[in-house]
């Protein structure tokens, strides 16, 4: 399985995330990456600008598999039609 690893990006510091975490896929991923930071901004509120933080996911290689604003884990996605019809 792939190892990705959660980066925190608050401004210009990174927070690296040095062990990561086996997962099956991208999509995978990007779901812990949404909870992370609900639990994240649950705990610790908008605190230290964590509101125009960005979860930066990278693999093993160290390329970037997404990004992930803060903001967006604040939308509920159970609400977003999947179609448009």
């Amino acid at each position: 399985m792939p190892r990705y690893f959660f980066n925190t990006r608050i401004g210009e510091e990174l927070i690296a995330d040095p062990e990561g975490e086996e997962l099956r896929d991208p999509d995978r991923a990007w779901e812990v990456a949404r909870a992370m930071i609900q639990e994240l901004l649950k705990t610790e509120g908008a605190e230290g600008g964590l509101l125009g933080a960005v979860l930066e996911v990278t693999d093993d290689e160290g390329d970037t598999v997404l990004e992930f604003p803060f903001t967006e884990a604040l939308f509920d996605v159970s609400d977003v039609p999947v179609t448009k019809h």
